[in-house]
């Protein structure tokens, strides 16, 4: 009788494909923590971008991957910082595709992360127009 370590599916082969901390799934209560974003938020987020619906377990929980992590942290810097409206995020995604999205630096998405910079460029944008009048 082989020994019980030595089946295919024993947990010796599954720590190659999982990340680097272990975790293959996150529950939505921990990617709440990990993101910032309120679990009844990203609920809310599913029924918007319905290609966001993360797995599910048998018990009907939630289940986040890495890759679903990183998809949500891109809408919160859309929504939140960069003041998109959802409809304005979804055109934005589906323009650029989830995964160039993901790839393409914040600058190449036509966002700003340089804020005193556009605030310099918004004030000198107000006094031309004041010198105008």
């Amino acid at each position: 009788m082989p020994h019980p370590t030595s089946h295919p599916t024993s947990r010796a082969a599954a720590p190659a494909a999982e990340p680097a901390n272990g975790k293959r799934y996150y529950r939505i209560g921990e990617v709440a923590k990990l993101t910032g974003v309120k679990a009844h938020v990203l609920r809310y987020w599913e029924s918007e971008f319905r290609w966001m619906a993360p797995a599910k377990s048998r018990s009907q929980q939630r289940l986040y991957r890495q890759r679903d992590i990183e998809v949500i942290l891109l809408l919160k810097r859309l929504l939140h910082e960069e003041r998109f409206t959802i409809a304005g995020a979804r055109k934005r995604l589906r323009e650029l595709g989830v995964a160039k999205a993901l790839e393409t630096p914040q600058l190449d998405l036509g966002l700003e992360i340089d804020h005193a910079a556009r605030y310099r460029r918004i004030r000198e944008e107000l006094e031309a127009i004041k010198a105008l009048l």
